[in-house]
């Protein structure tokens, strides 16, 4: 069965962000996912997650000074205090918001800093993260960010962050695949989604060139979602794109998801509310 969750960070941005529940809801998702909470208290979110009747399945961990281009401070030996703080932060969103499994972003790779320091760091943090939630029943996962659209970021790659985790040793990390940066970055979606699918605990998406709906780039997501049915993935899929110019708004960029519909109609796809 494939379940698709809106990402609020990218859609219905014409609307305040507790607003974007219900507007999900309004385009048949039963998911949603975002990139950060923080800024707004978390029984607002909470709520606004129950008046949708949406589930919140996902959101990151605190990034350092995201505006100022930083993206994470997981691999930052200097800033490990900050990260520790953001978990215990992220930890009490979790339990209000009911969400499963949090997001550590790695961070830019940091000046004049072995790679021996910055990888023992990255991977003690994930222990502490994983340790942290663990008691709740809550994933941590890890996601590789393609060096293009965010240079210098320490984890752009799938088999880079495969060691790390395996080397952090803790049985609920896992990694956060994303279709989009692995295409950038390295292709060979379907064989790598396979190889690793019990590793993989959450997947997102956007086409490329473009980072926007399916359809508009390059990716073949019919075959795609279609192969992921037939290994069993049965953890959520992250719309996390732009809608394209000629899509504008968000709802009318959902064509591709009428296409999901006719082509596992039958096969435990929900439908989308008709005039969607």
């Amino acid at each position: 069965m494939l379940r698709f969750s809106a990402n609020l960070s990218f859609l219905f941005l014409d609307r305040p962000f507790l607003e974007r529940f219900a507007a999900a809801a309004a385009c048949g998702f039963k998911g949603v996912e975002f990139h950060f909470p923080y800024d707004f208290p978390a029984d607002e979110v909470r709520d606004a997650a129950r008046r949708a009747g949406v589930e919140v399945v996902l959101f990151n961990f605190p990034p350092g000074d995201w505006a100022g281009g930083e993206r994470g401070v997981a691999c930052l030996p200097d800033r490990i205090a900050e990260f520790r703080d953001g978990v215990e932060l992220a930890a009490r969103y979790a339990e209000a918001l009911d969400c499963p499994r949090l997001n550590c972003l790695a961070g830019r790779r940091p000046a004049a800093c072995s790679e021996t320091l910055i990888a023992t760091t990255l991977v003690d943090n994930l222990r502490h993260a994983a340790d942290a939630l663990a008691p709740a029943g809550r994933e941590v996962l890890t996601e590789p960010l393609n060096s293009r659209d965010t240079p210098g970021f320490y984890l752009d790659r799938t088999a880079p962050a495969l060691a790390l985790l395996a080397a952090a040793g803790r049985p609920n990390l896992r990694l956060q695949y994303d279709l989009y940066h692995a295409q950038v970055m390295e292709g060979d979606l379907a064989r790598t989604l396979e190889r690793h699918l019990p590793v993989i605990g959450h997947i997102q998406l956007a086409d490329n060139p473009g980072r926007h709906e399916p359809g508009t780039g390059e990716i073949n997501f019919p075959f795609l979602f279609r192969h992921l049915e037939a290994i069993g993935y049965d953890g959520w899929i992250g719309a996390e794109y732009v809608p394209s110019a000629a899509s504008a708004a968000s709802e009318a960029s959902f064509g591709w998801l009428r296409g999901v519909e006719a082509d596992h109609a039958g096969r435990g796809f929900t439908p989308l509310p008709a005039g969607v």
